[in-house]
């Protein structure tokens, strides 16, 4: 695949090509606890469509859905955080994880604990059980 003059201009710039997920609320909060994970936000998004980045690499774009995408208790939207310290991130979130309130061995093959965020948006932070 060759890459266009543009396309050389963003990679010296450290543009990398990724995969960002997009998660759709039906007013986007001003804060959420993912803040709490490292996730700080781009000073130049605008309220209704809020981009973050952790020190890591990873993004999230936080949206408005269209009125009717979303309905109460059943928001499809979900996050996934690969983090190593999943312990730690437990102990900040205790008493707002569900179940016996800390990370598990799960039988796909990861450690991890489940959040849930405005409008019921799952959030999952996790460690391959392999690697730990």
């Amino acid at each position: 695949m060759s890459v266009s003059a543009g396309d050389a201009s963003l990679q010296q710039r450290g543009v990398l090509e990724l995969a960002i997920g997009k998660v759709l609320f039906q007013q986007v909060p001003q804060r959420m606890r993912i803040d709490q994970m490292g996730f700080v936000r781009n000073k130049d998004s605008p309220d209704d469509y809020r981009m973050l980045a952790d020190s890591f690499g990873g993004q999230i774009h936080l949206s408005q859905a269209v009125e009717g995408w979303l309905v109460p208790g059943r928001n499809p939207f979900g996050l996934y955080l690969y983090r190593e310290d999943v312990d730690g991130l437990a102990a900040v979130f205790r008493g707002e994880i569900p179940g016996d309130g800390g990370p598990s061995d799960k039988p796909w093959g990861m450690y991890e604990f489940a959040l849930n965020a405005p409008d019921d948006v799952l959030i999952r932070v996790g460690w391959p059980t392999r690697l730990r």
